[in-house]
């Protein structure tokens, strides 16, 4: 016989909290990616140059590091949205140069469409079964960092094998990571909004990069 859990007064404003905390995440990170789609969108069209791996890392690492330092504050939230619109303008010449390609649009759409459905399809999915995905953290954790340092290891090596088996990792690892962030938003494991909306927001911006990655590959060898 399956157990019903009954809830209690006491349970109420968890459950309260859990719904602040969702509502703030999924409007914060509309409005970011809203800001990061501009952002990208006026770096491309005004032909913007990519400020290149080291300014890029610098660049996303600071940021990060201020945003948690105020993510208690309205300061926070300045910081996020400087970071996603420096993200956005790092997106910009890379969409770019997808764009020459044969289909190049219709690869940016497709790409945007299959990152689309997949937040989708896994956020609806963690929000219904309300299941408990916390046990992915310290595997996400090691996969990620071990994805990262492979990616750089490609770039200075040139080794495109490798990097199109970061990106296929990479669409798995971001995968995992929206289960497992929006199941710590449900289950009271992330009470800060902030956070919750930038660990999004980078789960969607690498699975956007490496299925355009992943798309560009196949495309140019038909």
């Amino acid at each position: 016989m399956q157990n019903t859990k009954i809830l209690t007064a006491n349970d109420r404003p968890q459950i309260l909290e859990t719904n602040k905390v969702l509502r703030n995440t999924y409007a914060l990170l509309s409005m970011t990616l809203l800001f990061s789609a501009l952002t990208a969108g006026a770096a491309a069209a005004l032909n913007l140059p990519h400020p290149g791996l080291i300014i890029t890392l610098v660049g996303y690492f600071g940021l990060l590091f201020l945003t948690t330092k105020f993510r208690n504050s309205s300061t926070g939230l300045l910081c996020v949205f400087a970071l996603t619109g420096f993200m956005g303008y790092t997106l910009g010449p890379i969409i770019n140069a997808y764009l020459t390609m044969s289909n190049g649009p219709q690869l940016v759409m497709t790409a945007m469409g299959g990152t689309g459905a997949i937040f989708l399809g896994l956020s609806g999915y963690a929000l219904t079964s309300r299941k408990d995905f916390s046990f992915m953290g310290g595997f996400l954790m090691v996969g990620i960092l071990v994805a990262f340092l492979a990616g750089l290891g490609a770039i200075f090596f040139e080794i495109p094998a490798l990097s199109l088996a970061v990106s296929a990792m990479f669409v798995l690892l971001m995968s995992g990571l929206i289960l497992y962030q929006t199941s710590e938003i449900i289950h009271g494991g992330e009470t800060n909004y902030i956070m919750a909306t930038v660990t999004l927001y980078v789960a969607i911006f690498n699975l956007f990069t490496s299925l355009l990655h992943l798309l560009g590959f196949m495309n140019a060898n038909e």
